[in-house]
């Protein structure tokens, strides 16, 4: 293990140590740090904001992780990829199964999720607010979808941004007993 990997373990530790919430406090945090809306921030931006949170790295531990998940080359870290990184790995049996529910809402197999494919899986007729006249049941799909897109809400959800999402959850979940089972109960697997 490296450096940067061994930063990445301590700060995932650190967040974690404060329960299911840590990682996304951090979310949260960063978007307040991000002041010009980038979505990055600099390896001095980033020193700083992690020292606030009592998350205490040196210049060059920043810098190092920063390099390491500095996707473009813009020298910032882009916020999401490191919040990726901070989730713990997955095992083969909660990435599987995460596989088999996405596989069962890509009607089309052209894998890639959209409104089309759930109509064929689900039904928005009895929420509240299309019963209400309030939204359309497409509306209501879209919505559901968007949960699992990526910031830039396109409307196609992408078996990686599928898995991300539920990298989030699984760090919350101790065995990959409970998460395979909640997994198959809520997709219906």
């Amino acid at each position: 293990m490296d450096a940067v990997d061994a930063t990445m373990e301590k700060l995932r530790a650190q967040c974690l140590s404060r329960g299911a919430s840590g990682i996304q406090g951090l979310a949260r945090f960063f978007r307040q740090l991000d002041r010009d809306g980038s979505r990055s921030l600099d390896a001095d931006e980033f020193g700083r904001g992690l020292a606030k949170l009592g998350l205490v790295l040196d210049q060059v531990e920043a810098e190092g992780v920063c390099r390491r998940w500095d996707r473009d080359g813009s020298g910032t870290l882009d916020l999401e990829e490191f919040l990726r990184a901070l989730r713990p790995p997955m095992s083969q049996a909660r990435e599987a199964v995460i596989a088999a529910a996405f596989a069962k809402l890509d009607r089309s197999g052209d894998g890639v999720v959209t409104v089309d494919d759930l109509r064929g899986v689900y039904s928005g007729r009895a929420h509240p607010k299309v019963r209400s006249g309030e939204w359309t049941e497409d509306k209501v799909l879209r919505r559901f979808l968007d949960n699992f897109d990526s910031s830039e809400k396109d409307g196609q959800v992408t078996l990686a941004e599928f898995q991300d999402y539920y990298s989030g959850v699984s760090a919350s979940m101790n065995t990959d007993e409970e998460f395979v089972a909640m997994m198959t109960s809520a997709w219906q697997l």
